[in-house]
């Protein structure tokens, strides 16, 4: 791998870290656990489109193995596992297309992340009541898709390191 993507990636990992501690700041701004505005996202829909679906993986998982030793817990790494994964993959075969913008791609991401985090909790927690929750998490990963969707586009058309 080349020292200059190495480098981006590396920064882009850190702006992850980054906008994970400053969200993790914000009080919950609705009465629903566990919606989030999905900042982090920024960086990984950045890297899906500038560096290519690997690397975006790798820096979202480095991402998530990070921000659950730092802020998190052992099932919050799951959660955010199984969120990152099936999000990731969604948002890598919609792009594939080319038939989506950023905003679309990004709006699949948030939501199939909230499907994700309600799969693996139904799983750990052994209950398939949370799937009542899943129309409330649905709704915010849309309008958080929407605007990190647009924020990533912005960055993706004005910075264009490789």
């Amino acid at each position: 791998m080349k020292t200059q993507k190495l480098t981006v990636m590396a920064l882009t990992t850190a702006i992850a870290l980054i906008l994970s501690f400053i969200e993790s700041q914000i009080p919950a701004f609705v009465a629903i656990p566990g919606v989030k505005m999905g900042l982090p996202n920024i960086a990984i829909v950045y890297a899906l489109y500038r560096l290519g679906w690997k690397e975006a993986a790798a820096i979202s998982l480095v991402r998530v193995v990070l921000v659950s030793l730092l802020f998190g817990s052992i099932a919050s790494f799951f959660y955010s596992f199984a969120g990152a994964v099936l999000s990731l993959l969604g948002m890598t075969l919609l792009k594939k297309t080319e038939k989506f913008t950023e905003i679309v791609v990004s709006v699949a991401g948030g939501v199939l992340h909230n499907i994700g985090q309600i799969g693996m909790a139904s799983i750990i927690l052994e209950t398939d009541a949370l799937r009542y929750y899943l129309p409330f998490l649905l709704v915010s990963g849309i309008l958080a898709g929407v605007v990190i969707g647009l924020l990533s586009g912005i960055l993706i058309r004005r910075i264009h390191l490789k």
